[in-house]
């Protein structure tokens, strides 16, 4: 049988205060410098099945190693995953984020054996969808489409967590 591609490459957490959280990961865990995407335009968003008005999402990702955390408030009621979570669970690991080479390929066969993505879109430069693996006990997956600009902006973030001397630990992007 084919495995779904790619290593786990993100762990990504829903949170109720992106402030506190990332304060967290800088002071406590020593990981950073994070990186605010505020407001995140989607391109394209489909929640279920049906394209929907995107959500109004914030989110901070920084490096630990070669190991992206992703932290994510949404900040309006909108029907997405992390509503979803946030009232079965909360805050805590919502998915875990894989590179796919062939985003469109993976979720052919995914949905041969019977799994859709429940939530997906674009952002310019880059595609995903979170495929519905959480209804058994380890999270839920996301596919990030490795296209060159995803690459290039994981590169950039993973360097600078390289020579991250503590100062600046948040840097706002757009």
């Amino acid at each position: 049988m084919r495995r779904i591609p790619g290593r786990v490459i993100q762990n990504a957490f829903v949170v109720p205060d992106l402030e506190r959280a990332i304060e967290h990961w800088t002071q406590v865990m020593g990981v950073g410098p994070f990186f605010l995407f505020e407001h995140v335009a989607f391109s394209e968003y489909c929640f279920r099945g049906q394209a929907v008005k995107p959500m109004d999402l914030t989110i901070a990702i920084a490096y630990w190693e070669d190991l992206q955390i992703e932290l994510i408030r949404q900040l309006d009621d909108s029907p997405s995953i992390y509503t979803e979570f946030e009232s079965a669970h909360g805050s805590g690991l919502h998915h875990m984020g894989v590179m796919s080479q062939a985003l469109d390929a993976d979720l052919a066969e995914l949905a041969r054996r019977g799994v859709q993505p429940v939530q997906r879109g674009s952002l310019p430069g880059m595609r995903f969808a979170y495929i519905a693996t959480d209804h058994h006990p380890g999270g839920m997956i996301e596919l990030i489409e490795a296209s060159m600009g995803a690459r290039a902006l994981f590169d950039r973030m993973r360097q600078a967590a390289q020579s991250w001397d503590g100062r600046d630990p948040v840097r706002r992007v757009g």
